[in-house]
């Protein structure tokens, strides 16, 4: 083994998975949140803002617009909080992961930069899951 790989080696040895899966899952979550969070007044009351942002700007294709807003809104706040705490992990990034395909393809088609910044850290928790530290590894459903 030459010396570059020992080194890497080594560094893969030093940092255990659970950090890294962890920070993906904050680092992915807090956009969405945040997101989710300017379309609400109070805990969960979406603004009118917001209606009018999916009936006259974003008009996702197959969906009315107050039903887009609906489950977008809802969707950013507790798919985000689902990834935090590692629990449905798998499930919540899917479901992220289908809100940037459609952000991407109907609402930012310039976005793409972003999106795939998002994409990676998602795509990866659905292949290999939350880490140890997540609630899904404590009750054994990952």
């Amino acid at each position: 083994m030459n010396v570059i790989a020992r080194i890497h080696q080594r560094i893969s040895a030093a940092i255990p998975d659970w950090p890294l899966t962890l920070l993906l899952r904050l680092g992915v979550a807090i956009p969405f949140f945040l997101s989710g969070r300017t379309k609400v007044e109070g805990l969960l009351t979406i603004t009118p803002s917001t209606r009018y942002l999916f009936a006259e700007e974003y008009r996702v294709p197959l969906l009315p617009p107050d039903l887009a807003a609906t489950l977008a809104t809802y969707a950013e706040h507790a798919l985000p909080v689902l990834l935090v705490l590692g629990l449905f992990t798998r499930s919540a990034a899917l479901g992220l992961l289908a809100m940037t395909l459609v952000i991407q393809l109907f609402v930012i088609p310039g976005g793409w930069p972003t999106h795939l910044l998002w994409a990676g850290p998602l795509v990866y928790l659905i292949a290999r899951g939350p880490g140890a530290a997540s609630l899904d590894r404590v009750l054994k459903f990952d």
